[in-house]
C-alpha cells in the first residue's frame, strides 16, 4: 500500500490513539511474565518462552524457540510489513536474579502484586517491564503492518545474567534475521535517560601464594594476605593513572546528560561513566587467626569507559602482578566498552518519541552496567536502551512504577513505527510539523 505524507500523519495519530486506548495491556503482559519464575540460576525459561510465543502467534508472527542448552529456551518472533525495508530488533532477557528469601519480601515475588501505582515482582525492572513494553509494541504494530515496510523481530532470551552465551550470543551466531539494522532494548534504566553505549566489565582474580607458619613464628612464614593487600593497593593506584581518551563528542553527551541522569541513577554516575573504576568484591584467605596464611584470593570488578581498551588495562595488571613475588592473576570475563553513533537516526527518533509520550525530551548517555546490547554494537548494529527505573533491583520488593511502564511501552511503539515508515522526520518534526 502506497501512502503519502498526510496519510502517514493520520496513520501515526491512529497508532497513538490505539496505544493509548490499549495501554493497560502492557500491565497485563508484564504481570503474566512476572508470575513465571525465571531465576538465574538455573535460567529456566521454557514456560515463559512458550507463553510469549502464544501471545505473538495471535497476530500472525513466525515464532522460533532456538535452544543451545536446556532449560534455557529463547524465543524469536518475526512480523513483516508491507514490502521490503529495514529490520528493527526488540531484544530483551527473560532471566532474573534469584528472589532470595521470600520472607524478606512484603509481597509474593511471583504474584505480580499492584498497589499504590507500583507493580511488584522479581525482574520487574530487570527486565520484564522492558520485555512487556517490546511485546506490546510488537503486537500493536502488527495491526498496522500495511503502513510500514521491513520487519520487526522480537529476540527474547535467557542466560543474560550469566553472560549471554546461551542466549543472545547463540541467537546472533545462528539466526541472521536476529541481527537487524537497529536494536531497541528495555533493560533497567529510565525512559528519561536513553543509553547509547556502556562500560566494559573486566573481571580478574588475584591469587597470592605464601608460606604457612604458626602465628607465633610468623618470621618463618610468608603472609599471603599481606602480599595480596599490597598487590590490591598497587593495582588500584596504577589503574587510576591510566589515561582515558574518550572522544570529545561522547564526553560532551555524558556531561550534558548528567544533570538529568543523576536524578535517576544517583550522584556520581557522570564521573563514574568517564573513568576506570575498580571494586574488590570478594576476598578470601587464611584458615585461623594464629596461622600465617599460605593462600589468599581477591575477585576484582574493573569497569572500562569508552576511551580505553582491556588490553591497555591488562598490561598494567600484568606489570603489577609481575612486580610481586607469588602473586598471579586470571581473567574471569572481559568485554570492551562500546557505543553507537549518536547521530544515527534511531536516537533522534526515540528521543522525539519520548517527548511525544512524556512531554519531556530524554537525554542520551552511557550506561555503567553491561548488557546484551554490546553484542549488537560489536556487530556494527546501532543499539539504544530505553527501560524502566529500577527500584530494589536484585533485592526484596523489586518494583516499577506503572505510569512509567506505560511510557516505555509507548516510546518503543512510536520509535519503531517512525523508523520503519522511513525515519519519521517528515511525520513528526519536519514537513508535517
Amino acid at each position: 500500500m502506497i501512502v503519502n505524507e498526510m496519510d502517514l500523519q493520520e496513520i501515526r495519530s491512529k497508532v497513538m490513539l490505539e496505544m493509548n486506548q490499549r495501554e493497560n495491556e502492557v500491565v497485563d503482559i508484564c504481570s503474566a511474565l512476572l508470575k513465571i519464575p525465571t531465576e538465574n540460576p538455573p535460567s529456566d525459561t521454557r514456560e515463559i518462552a512458550l507463553l510469549i510465543g502464544e501471545m505473538v502467534k495471535k497476530v500472525g508472527a513466525e515464532v522460533f524457540y532456538p535452544t543451545m542448552e536446556e532449560p534455557i529456551v529463547n524465543v524469536v518472533a518475526k512480523i513483516k510489513g508491507n514490502g521490503p525495508g529495514k529490520s528493527l530488533i526488540f531484544n530483551g532477557h527473560l532471566d532474573t536474579f534469584p528472589a532470595g528469601n521470600h520472607a524478606d519480601w512484603s509481597v509474593d515475588p511471583f504474584a505480580a502484586v499492584q498497589k499504590d501505582g507500583r507493580l511488584y515482582g522479581r525482574g520487574a525492572s530487570d527486565m520484564k517491564g522492558g520485555v512487556a513494553s517490546s511485546i506490546f509494541a510488537f503486537l500493536l504494530l502488527a495491526e498496522f503492518r500495511d503502513y510500514w515496510s521491513g520487519e520487526i523481530v522480537l529476540v527474547l532470551v535467557g542466560d543474560e545474567e550469566s553472560g549471554g552465551k546461551r542466549g543472545t550470543e547463540f541467537i546472533l551466531e545462528t539466526i541472521p534475521d536476529a541481527i537487524g539494522d537497529v536494536m531497541i532494548k528495555g533493560d533497567a534504566g529510565s525512559p528519561m535517560v536513553l543509553r547509547f553505549g556502556e562500560k566494559g566489565p573486566f573481571w580478574i582474580e588475584l591469587v597470592a601464594e605464601g608460606v604457612a607458619a604458626h602465628g607465633a613464628h610468623l618470621y618463618r612464614g610468608d603472609n599471603a594476605i599481606e602480599k595480596l593487600i599490597v598487590g590490591m593497593m598497587k593495582l588500584k593506584e596504577r589503574i587510576d593513572m591510566i589515561p582515558v581518551e574518550t572522544p570529545e563528542s561522547i564526553l560532551q553527551a555524558i556531561v550534558n546528560a548528567g544533570g538529568v541522569s543523576e536524578q535517576y541513577s544517583g550522584k556520581g554516575e557522570t564521573e563514574a561513566i568517564q573513568k576506570i573504576t575498580v571494586n574488590f568484591g570478594v576476598i578470601e584467605g587464611g584458615i585461623a587467626p594464629n596461622l600465617v596464611p599460605a593462600l589468599a584470593k581477591a575477585k576484582v570488578d574493573i569497569r572500562l569507559p569508552v576511551g580505553v581498551t582491556s588490553s591497555e588495562v591488562e598490561q598494567v595488571v600484568k606489570e603489577v602482578v609481575d612486580s610481586i613475588d607469588g602473586l598471579s592473576y586470571s581473567v574471569l570475563q572481559k568485554y570492551e566498552a562500546n557505543c553507537s553513533d549518536v547521530n544515527h537516526e534511531i536516537f533522534p527518533l526515540i528521543s522525539a518519541s519520548g517527548f511525544d509520550v512524556m512531554g519531556e525530551t530524554p537525554v542520551l548517555t552511557i550506561r555503567v552496567g553491561a548488557s546484551d546490547a554490546r553484542m549488537y554494537r560489536e556487530r556494527g548494529i546501532p543499539a539504544v536502551n530505553c527501560g524502566l527505573t529500577p527500584y530494589n533491583m536484585g533485592g526484596p520488593d523489586e518494583y516499577i512504577e506503572v505510569a512509567e511502564l506505560l511510557y516505555v511501552a509507548k516510546i518503543h511503539t512510536l520509535a519503531a513505527f517512525d523508523y520503519l515508515v522511513g525515519g519519521g522526520g517528515n511525520i513528526r518534526r519536519g514537513n508535517l510539523g
